[in-house]
């Protein structure tokens, strides 16, 4: 369930956990003073780990298929083949 920050009439914050269907407060349950939704910038996003390196890809690029980079492939297509007779 999200955690909503709301401002009650006094300008003091306080959090609360609701459903994410459920209506916003009008009322702070623990003065009853009137409140209004803060829209807060959220939780973010934390990364764990060592993190990834190109290198941790099989063929050790991304790019291409079978370890040919696109480069290699458009040249590879721009040659003729050539075969001796």
């Amino acid at each position: 369930m999200p955690t909503y920050e709301y401002k009650r009439k006094d300008g003091s914050v306080f959090e609360i956990t609701q459903g994410i269907n459920d209506e916003p407060l009008t009322s702070c349950p623990t003065t009853g003073q009137p409140v209004s939704r803060i829209i807060s910038g959220g939780g973010g996003v934390v990364y764990k780990g060592s993190g990834w390196y190109v290198t941790d890809y099989k063929n050790g690029n991304s790019s291409g298929t079978n370890g040919t980079s696109q480069n290699e492939t458009k040249e590879a297509a721009k040659t003729p083949d050539k075969t001796e007779k």
